[in-house]
């Protein structure tokens, strides 16, 4: 049927999706996470250039507290994607666990389904 058709593609399609969504999260959480290394490396550098690591002291760098401010926001963003994280993965779960539904129903009625190949995640993951 036709009709059983578009539905497993529409499927196969929000897995992709599912799947693309995770990986970008995980791509973004490692730059963030880059990033907010590179701020802490700066800061040390400054700290140790100027001799003052109190950050209430009056003298303290003021490149130093932005870049804190920055990382401090880095890490305020990385928590945020991390709970992203978790929702798009029990969503890709939902999704391939519809999938899975499907294609044995497709099966059940004598049609055979397209060969199974690795998840729709694991082949984002081979990709990047």
């Amino acid at each position: 049927m036709k009709s059983r058709d578009s539905v497993l593609r529409l499927k196969r399609f929000q897995v992709q999706e599912k799947a693309r969504q995770v990986k970008q999260i995980e791509t973004m959480v490692s730059q963030f996470e880059g990033m907010a290394n590179d701020l802490d490396a700066q800061i040390a550098y400054e700290e140790k250039k100027s001799g003052i690591t109190d950050t209430e002291h009056f003298a303290y760098s003021t490149f130093a507290k932005a870049a804190r401010s920055r990382r401090e926001n880095l890490q305020t963003s990385i928590g945020d994607l991390n709970d992203q994280h978790g929702a798009a993965k029990a969503a890709l779960v939902e999704v391939e666990e519809e999938l899975a539904k499907a294609e044995a129903l497709e099966q059940r009625d004598g049609k055979v389904a397209e060969p199974e190949g690795p998840s729709a995640y694991e082949q984002a993951g081979m990709i990047g």
